[in-house]
């Protein structure tokens, strides 16, 4: 009984770093969609949100089946508790992909956000893409250390995402309203993304140590 619980729980663990990779596609995808007006990149992405959807309801109806038929105590507890959370946060850095595809199909046959803006969610991009590989590779392998290193990844985002916010304010912005606010909805999508990100780290940190995180 014992050695089946825990290859359950092992199924567990394969879905969410399954979860973990295919946000970071999608993000990847999105991104490329936003940035060269890719239509297809952009449907792709918006096909395969269902799938990152349906792997969020695996996670959440073998959870539920073990708590019930199981009744875990303590690390066990522990990690089927933090399971559902981290697959929670999943699935919203999934819709936050998604988001970013549906921005830049809205836009389409015209690239999304301007030439200026688009070094900057370049960046962005970047950071939230090695976020969500790290988050893959703790849930593949928990590591407390790497899953810490999202706060200062997070910290990286936050400032690219003022600096955004400083072209879209200056009293020399061009490209009008329209653009401004679409340009202000993507900067949020990428940082919550990255917020989102750090809420795993920190449930994975916890399953590791025992101890809550508190955020600064």
């Amino acid at each position: 009984m014992r050695d089946e619980f825990r290859a359950e729980l092992e199924a567990v663990s394969q879905l969410l770093v399954e979860m973990a990779e295919g946000v970071r596609a999608a993000l990847r995808q999105a991104t490329r969609a936003l940035l060269t007006a890719d239509r297809r990149a952009a449907e792709s992405v918006i096909e395969r949100d269902a799938e990152i959807d349906g792997l969020y309801r695996q996670v959440e109806e073998r959870v539920c089946d073990l708590l019930a038929r199981q009744a875990p105590v303590a690390s066990d507890l522990r990690a089927m508790i933090t399971a559902l959370h981290v697959a929670a946060d999943l699935e919203r850095m999934g819709d936050l992909a998604d988001h970013v595809a549906k921005t830049a199909l809205r836009r389409h046959p015209s690239p999304a956000v301007p030439a200026e803006l688009r070094p900057v969610f370049t960046d962005m991009a970047g950071i939230a893409d090695r976020m969500a590989e790290k988050i893959a590779s703790v849930l593949a392998h928990p590591d407390a250390d790497l899953a810490a290193e999202l706060d200062s990844d997070d910290d990286a985002m936050d400032e690219l995402h003022k600096g955004l916010f400083g072209v879209l304010l200056g009293a020399d912005w061009p490209y009008g309203v329209e653009t401004a606010i679409d340009a202000t909805l993507l900067g949020r999508f990428y940082e919550r993304f990255a917020d989102h990100a750090v809420n795993s780290a920190e449930h994975v940190v916890y399953l590791i140590t025992g101890e809550p995180v508190t955020s600064p």
